[in-house]
């Protein structure tokens, strides 16, 4: 942990994410040149992108909703599914709530959620198991931004927020409605304009939205 963090201090800088001013994270400024020293770093090639080194436009859409109805939040157990930089994590303890556990199976997110906890004067806790292969464990609420990317991973996490939802969670997501989306699962409960780098998403603002199962 100690030489991920190392690595995200030298190729990153604090960044407060537009839609999120009140947050402070450790961003990369381009994408190409942190996944390849990523690579370098693991002495492996083909590697996963460095998803927790950028804000992306449905993190930043549900931190913003989280802040903003922090009612439903405060006091909780909140779980944040591959939380990548920690971003609806930090949103969730400034919230109020009483347990925040940011779940990613990339070791330098964790390192990443780890260092961005501290920036920001909050507790979270962290946890590299894949949770989707097993039951749901017990939260108030469960938090996912941008997971609906990749077919395989999208059926998992819908899966596991039926679940979660069956189980009495609140379930939130953030997601501009990607490729693997199921658009006629959720309800919507918030629009965003996100601010984004047209690098990541090929525009400067996305159309975003935050959904409850």
């Amino acid at each position: 942990m100690s030489d991920h963090s190392a690595f995200i201090r030298a190729n990153t800088r604090l960044i407060s994410p537009p839609l999120v001013p009140e947050i402070r994270l450790h961003l990369a400024e381009e994408s190409v040149p942190i996944w390849q020293k990523t690579e370098d770093e693991l002495g492996e090639m083909n590697v996963p992108p460095p998803y927790w080194a950028f804000a992306w436009a449905g993190g930043q859409a549900l931190s913003r909703y989280v802040l903003d109805n922090a009612a439903l939040i405060a006091g909780k157990s909140v779980l944040d599914l591959g939380s990548g930089s920690g971003l609806s994590a930090l949103a969730a303890a400034k919230a109020g709530a009483a347990r925040v556990v940011a779940a990613d199976i990339d070791a330098f997110s964790l390192a990443a959620v780890a260092l961005n906890a501290a920036v920001n004067g909050v507790s979270v806790e962290t946890t590299q198991d894949d949770l989707l292969a097993a039951p749901p464990l017990p939260f108030d609420v469960v938090l996912v931004g941008d997971l609906f990317y990749e077919r395989q991973l999208a059926g998992r996490v819908l899966a596991y927020c039926d679940a979660a939802k069956a189980a009495g969670a609140l379930v939130l997501i953030g997601d501009p409605q990607r490729n693997y989306f199921p658009r006629d699962r959720f309800a919507c409960v918030g629009r965003y304009e996100v601010p984004v780098t047209r690098e990541l998403e090929d525009a400067e603002i996305k159309r975003t939205a935050v959904w409850q199962v």
